[in-house]
């Protein structure tokens, strides 16, 4: 993705915003107990601010499964970030999947809730390191 500083800026401050979001939602419907629109929301939550991290670091995915594996590689492999982050952000991956596309089981309290405060603390590191990698993103293509 060939982006300006302030189109990059721009992107990254879009997918960010969609995380808070998503994140909200899925918190505001608990007491409804939607589980798969919650773990929807919070997988989503999670995919747009690992997105706003790749397009700061001026990384590019094509797919969910591009965005986790360079998340894994740029993130995880290297240290920057802790291995539990990686299985937290694989098992929302896996909770959306089954909760928008399994038509033999459905999700429960027991299987989204313990996910909700930690994809809380996700989100925020994540884009803590979002924007820290934008400032060092230079004014040029």
């Amino acid at each position: 993705m060939s982006l300006t500083t302030e189109e990059r800026k721009a992107v990254v401050e879009f997918r960010i915003d969609k995380a808070r979001r998503a994140y909200e939602q899925a918190c505001g419907v608990i007491g409804l107990k939607y589980w798969e629109t919650i773990a929807n929301r919070l997988y989503y939550a999670a995919y747009n601010a690992v997105s706003a991290l790749l397009i700061a670091n001026k990384d590019a995915a094509q797919s969910h499964s591009g965005v986790i594996h360079l998340f894994g590689l740029r993130f995880i492999k290297s240290g920057i970030l802790e291995p539990e982050l990686g299985r937290l952000y694989h098992n929302l991956f896996s909770k959306r999947l089954t909760g928008d596309y399994d038509d033999t089981y459905g999700l429960t309290e027991e299987d989204v809730i313990p996910l909700v405060e930690p994809t809380g603390k996700f989100i925020d590191r994540v884009i803590s390191l979002a924007e820290e990698r934008l400032k060092d993103v230079p004014n040029h293509r």
